[in-house]
């Protein structure tokens, strides 16, 4: 039996999930996923605002338990990127995603143009 592969989501891979993107099919079992209340909060407002409350809901409280936490040093490391790379204008929820993932030891899953070609990024478009 293989080891489940875990990735953080960030919230472009929930939003290409949620729009039935073939490439991201790989993505939808199999896999363990981790990801922060950050990106669960842009994730349940885009699809409040296409879908409404009960939709969004939903997906919100499908996808809740995946949540981690993160701590003070995490921001921080968080901040630092950002400001490495403000040419690339990535959001604090990203950076934040991506730092956890890093210290995780897992793949941050997006398509954002931001992250394709970093470390430790599975570029999904």
């Amino acid at each position: 039996m293989g080891t489940i592969k875990t990735y953080f989501f960030d919230t472009y891979a929930f939003f290409e999930i949620f729009k039935n993107n073939p490439r991201y099919n790989p993505y939808k079992k199999g896999v363990a996923i981790i990801t922060t209340k950050l990106n669960l909060m842009e994730l349940h407002y885009g699809i409040l605002l296409a879908k409404g409350r009960d939709i969004a809901d939903g997906y919100y409280d499908r996808y809740e338990k995946y949540a981690v936490s993160f701590d003070s040093e995490t921001v921080k490391k968080a901040n630092r990127l950002k400001a490495d790379n403000r040419k690339k204008k990535m959001s604090y929820i990203d950076c934040v995603g991506y730092t956890l993932a890093k210290l995780r030891n897992v793949k941050f899953l997006t398509g954002d143009k931001a992250f394709e070609g970093l470390e430790n990024v599975e570029f999904v478009k």
